[in-house]
């Protein structure tokens, strides 16, 4: 959770920030995730093997709410419709304008929020490969399950095949349903309208967004419930991991600085021959108590003047003589 120690992670280094190299950054990694995605498709039987193992768990445990979401959904146009439209544009409107936002207002915050949003979609990349799930939508319509963006694809954009626009539904891997990553993303930009938003609106729209991208998913036939469950654990894992990404991503901007760095070069300075340390007081290049100069400055005394000053000092040197 972001909080003062959050903060000082994420203005490690106290490098300044530039839109101009925080851009490129976001779609270099965008576009690996895309890529990831595409080359992660794994084969098709042991997707829906997957889809069907999980199926099967969440009926004994009782935690199926796809069926009668989904079926909600496609008999009631008045919420599938906006429910598609909310799967298909909201995940890619309102997270970049929340990390726009606190780019902008919560700066000090913005590290910290940029490196776990990425770090978790790396994580989750690395779930699409390690098990590529069939989605509800593409099972065998005898498991109950109904494609409701195939259904209503005439309101929107999207095609019948996918949940991609129409004609690019061979740039999206159909298989990429564990875990979900608008189910992540969407828990992502709850914790930061919660904690960095202010006043009572900024939390009621962090729980009704993550809660409500929680059930659009399941409804329109897109994810399990399992699926939901993995994208937050991932946000979780990626939560963890933040802090050692920061620190590790300030080790390697310091060794770029250090190598790139020009040299530079100081010319000695030189010691002085003299230094005023007093009023009267001086040291030579090879003295180390100053000494007084004063008294070299003025006339020698003569023998008589010295012994004139012996006597005195003998004088005040010696006890009184007794009463």
């Amino acid at each position: 959770m972001p909080h003062s120690d959050a903060a000082d992670a994420g203005q490690s280094g106290k490098s300044r920030l530039r839109w101009w190299t925080e851009l490129p950054l976001l779609v270099l990694v965008y576009a690996f995730y895309t890529a990831g995605r595409l080359l992660a498709r794994g084969d098709e039987s042991t997707a829906v093997e997957h889809g069907l193992a999980i199926l099967d768990l969440e009926k004994a445990l009782r935690i199926n709410a796809e069926h009668p979401l989904n079926r909600l959904f496609r008999n009631e146009i008045w919420i599938g419709v906006p429910a598609d439209f909310w799967y298909a544009s909201l995940h890619y409107v309102v997270t970049p304008a929340l990390l726009v936002w606190v780019f902008r207002r919560r700066k000090e915050y913005y590290r910290w929020a940029r490196t776990w949003l990425m770090s978790s979609t790396v994580i989750g990349l690395i779930g699409f490969t390690l098990m590529p799930t069939c989605p509800p939508r593409l099972l065998d319509k005898k498991y109950g399950f109904l494609d409701t963006m195939a259904q209503y694809s005439d309101y929107g954009w999207w095609g019948g095949e996918a949940s991609a626009p129409r004609g690019m539904s061979g740039m999206t891997n159909q298989f990429a349903a564990m875990p979900s990553l608008h189910v992540g993303w969407a828990l992502w930009c709850g914790v930061i309208l919660w904690y960095l938003g202010r006043g009572r609106l900024s939390k009621a729209a962090a729980v009704v967004y993550a809660l409500g991208t929680t059930i659009v998913v399941m409804g329109t036939a897109n994810h399990y419930f399992l699926d939901a469950v993995a994208g937050a654990a991932t946000m979780g894992l990626g939560l963890l991991v933040t802090r050692p990404v920061l620190r590790l991503a300030q080790k390697v901007r310091v060794r770029v600085q250090e190598r790139f760095a020009p040299a530079t070069v100081t010319a000695p300075v030189a010691a002085p021959s003299s230094a005023i340390v007093g009023a009267k007081c001086q040291t030579s290049a090879g003295e180390r108590i100053p000494g007084q100069r004063q008294e070299a400055q003025q006339p020698t005394a003569g023998p008589a003047d010295r012994g004139a000053d012996s006597e005195e000092a003998a004088g005040e040197s010696a006890p009184a003589a007794a009463r």
